[in-house]
């Protein structure tokens, strides 16, 4: 919740070396990029996933730690980026970036009030790789600031049509809806568009920024692209107004992915022999990614469904 109030993303389409500062209320920030640039909205992904896997654990009462390990393939598929050898290159560029960014502020996170100086990833670790190089396992340590919000539970579900949005200023419009409108249908928020530049961060001209928003507001009314809110601008283009849309079919559902248990997939080496279980985990998720991301009640029990049917019409023995 803290990082969709305040600017922490950079919002550049390039690297970005801006050292910045940013004050709001009582809120102080100052970010500073690592060698390889800022932290972007988009390396934001990694971020959002690690949570996900962390908040489907508290969900059902198990233990959670700082270190989230993942198949570096379930969070490109998760997150709507191409799997070929540049999404796991940009992948562990992002790993760089997050690590480097050092971030000072006085926003407090799960209760606590202090003055903190840290990077949002503590480290970021590929575990085992492929023989041409593609990370497979990777090991993601959390940064205790970030950590302190997730055990807090302050934190905000998000539309899965979040990670279609590939500008990011739209993809920072987005969050800023989300952080102040909830779900009121008919309930518009607005601000000042010169508020709403200082909360994207956006280090662009006044008037450049009002000619980015303004396309992306024509592209909405013409496509409903914009996920979960309307967004407008009034006729002098000084305001900026989000409207919770009506339909709840377009609320952001409980987790990004299917959570698969290590219990099921033991039991698939028994339903599937021969088969790589987690070669089939990753089918199976791009077979669920393709079928639309239906919301699953039990997610063990439909992939274990799915390679019982695999293994009978390609049976390994």
């Amino acid at each position: 919740m803290a990082s969709m109030e305040h600017p922490i993303f950079s919002v550049s389409t390039k690297p970005d070396f801006t050292k910045r500062a940013y004050e709001h209320g009582n809120a102080i920030l100052r970010v500073s990029p690592s060698p390889n640039g800022l932290a972007t909205v988009h390396d934001r992904d990694v971020l959002i996933y690690c949570i996900s896997q962390i908040m489907a654990a508290l969900n059902k009462d198990q233990k959670v730690s700082q270190v989230v390990r993942f198949k570096a393939y379930d969070l490109l598929v998760a997150t709507n980026r191409g799997t070929d050898g540049r999404g796991y290159e940009q992948l562990k560029a992002a790993f760089k970036r997050l690590q480097g960014t050092q971030i000072e502020t006085n926003i407090i996170t799960g209760g606590q009030a202090q003055w903190d100086v840290f990077s949002l990833v503590d480290r970021a670790s590929i575990i085992r790789e492929s023989f041409d190089g593609r990370m497979i396992d990777v090991e993601v340590k959390l940064s205790d600031w970030v950590f302190n919000a997730i055990r807090a539970k302050e934190v905000l579900t998000l539309n899965r049509r979040y990670f279609r949005l590939r500008k990011p200023l739209e993809r920072r419009l987005y969050e800023i809806a989300r952080k102040h409108c909830g779900f009121r249908p008919g309930k518009p928020v607005k601000f000042g568009l010169d508020t709403i530049q200082k909360k994207c961060g956006s280090q662009s001209t006044s008037k450049e920024f009002k000619r980015l928003l303004k396309t992306i507001v024509e592209q909405d009314e013409l496509h409903d692209h914009f996920p979960d809110y309307t967004i407008r601008l009034d006729d002098a283009g000084e305001m900026v107004t989000f409207t919770p849309r009506a339909d709840k079919t377009a609320l952001p559902q409980s987790t990004l992915f299917p959570m698969i248990s290590e219990n099921a997939l033991q039991k698939a080496r028994a339903i599937a022999p021969g088969y790589d279980v987690y070669a089939l985990k990753s089918d199976y998720l791009a077979f669920w990614d393709d079928k639309g991301r239906q919301e699953l009640k039990n997610p063990d029990a439909a992939f274990l469904g799915w390679c019982k049917k695999r293994n009978e019409r390609q049976p390994l023995r």
